[in-house]
C-alpha cells in the first residue's frame, strides 16, 4: 500500500508517496490547485503502481475540491489533523518547513493513526454546513451592529431604555427610529439610523435561515429524531448533524464524545486518580450540546434528578453539567445510528 500525503493551498498542491510498511519514498510531484492540476495529480499517482490511499491536510476551503476529484475517482481518502501533521514534522529527521516536507509528515501521520476519519462528501450535510456557518456569521455581525447602535444611543441620550435583546424586535427597532428622527441632524444620529436599518436587515436574513434550517432539519429522519431529544431545538439539531458530518466515521459513542469535546481527559499520576475539562475537539459541536444540557437543567425533570444526584457526590454545578453534556452526546450517537440504521 502506498500512502500519498498532500499538503493544500490555494494555487498549489504538494504530494509525496510514501511506502506504508517502511515509510521509504515512491515519489513527489506539486500540482497546480485547478482542474487540470487534479487530473495531473490522479494519473500521477496511477503511474506509481500500486494501491493508493490519500491523506490530506485537514484545510478544507484548499482541499474540498480535491477531495470530492479523488472520491470520485474511488480512492479511500483520510483528513490528517494539522495538529497531527505539526507533530509529525518535528519528529521527523529532516528539519525546516516547506511544502514538500509537510506533505511527507501528512503521510506519516496517516501511517501512524489508522483510525483518522474518512473524506465524505454529502451533499445533504454540506448545505446544512454552509447555512449554519453563514447564520452564525451574520448573528455574529449583528451582535457588533447592536453593540455599536447602544453606544450612540447612550451618547445621543435619546430618552429610551432598551431592553437586553430588544434590537432583535421590530417594535423596539421602530421605536428608536422614530426617537433619533426626532433629534436635530448630526453625523452621530446619520450613523445610529444607518444602523437601526442594518440590524433590522439582519434580523430578517437570520430568521429567513431559521426557516430553511427548519424545513431541512425536519425533512430528515436523522434530524426529526433529533429535534425529538428534549432541548434540542432545530438550529442545535443542525449543528449537530452539519459538525458530525456523518455519524458511521464514529465506531463508538466514546469516539463521538472525544469530538465534541466533552469526555473527560485524563490527568492522573501515581495513586491520585483524576481528570480535567476537555477544551478540544469540535467547539460548535460542544456548543450545540452545552445549550441541549442547559436547556434540560432548567425544565426536564429526569435531567434535574441527574443533575441532584452528581451534586450530592460532590461535583459543583459546573462540573455537573459537564457530565450531563458526556451523558447527551451518548444519547445523541445513539439517535443519529438508530435514525442511519432505520434510513438504510
Amino acid at each position: 500500500m502506498i500512502v500519498v500525503g498532500i499538503d493544500p493551498h490555494k494555487r498549489s498542491h504538494t504530494a509525496v508517496a510514501l511506502e506504508e510498511a517502511s515509510g521509504a519514498s515512491v515519489g513527489e510531484r506539486t500540482v497546480s490547485a485547478d482542474a487540470s492540476g487534479r487530473g495531473e495529480l490522479l494519473a500521477w499517482a496511477a503511474a506509481l503502481g500500486g494501491a493508493c490511499r490519500f491523506a490530506i491536510e485537514d484545510g478544507r476551503p484548499f482541499s474540498g475540491a480535491l477531495e470530492r476529484s479523488l472520491l470520485a475517482g474511488g480512492y479511500d481518502v483520510v483528513r490528517v489533523p494539522p495538529k497531527l501533521m505539526g507533530q509529525a514534522r518535528r519528529s521527523g529527521r529532516t528539519y525546516g518547513k516547506s511544502d514538500p516536507i509537510d506533505a511527507r509528515a501528512v503521510a506519516l501521520a496517516a501511517i501512524r493513526e489508522p483510525d483518522l476519519p474518512r473524506a465524505r462528501i454529502d451533499p445533504a450535510d454540506e448545505q446544512l454546513r454552509l447555512l449554519v456557518e453563514h447564520r452564525n456569521d451574520l448573528v455574529g455581525e449583528r451582535t457588533r451592529m447592536h453593540n455599536r447602535l447602544r453606544d450612540h444611543l447612550h451618547q445621543l441620550e435619546i430618552g429610551l431604555e432598551v431592553p437586553p435583546g430588544g434590537l432583535e424586535r421590530p417594535v423596539w427597532l421602530k421605536r428608536v427610529r422614530t426617537a433619533l428622527e426626532a433629534l436635530g441632524p448630526s453625523v452621530r444620529r446619520r450613523i445610529a439610523l444607518e444602523l437601526v436599518e442594518r440590524c433590522a436587515e439582519l434580523t430578517g436574513a437570520v430568521r429567513a435561515l431559521d426557516v430553511e434550517l427548519g424545513t431541512l432539519v425536519s425533512g430528515r429522519p436523522d434530524g426529526a429524531a433529533l429535534t425529538a431529544i428534549v432541548g434540542c431545538g432545530v438550529l442545535s439539531a443542525a449543528t449537530v448533524l452539519a459538525a458530525a458530518d456523518g455519524i458511521g466515521r464514529f465506531a463508538t459513542e466514546a469516539r463521538f464524545a472525544s469530538h465534541a469535546g466533552v469526555a473527560p481527559l485524563p490527568a492522573s499520576s501515581g495513586g491520585r486518580i483524576r481528570h480535567r475539562l476537555n477544551r478540544h475537539g469540535n467547539r460548535q459541536l460542544n456548543a450545540a450540546l452545552h445549550r441541549i444540557a442547559f436547556t434540560q437543567a432548567r425544565m426536564h425533570a429526569p435531567a434535574k434528578g441527574y443533575l441532584e444526584r452528581k451534586r450530592t457526590e460532590g461535583k459543583t454545578r459546573k462540573e455537573a453539567l459537564r457530565c450531563l453534556q458526556r451523558h447527551l452526546a451518548r444519547v445523541v450517537y445513539r439517535t443519529l445510528v438508530t435514525a442511519s440504521v432505520q434510513t438504510t
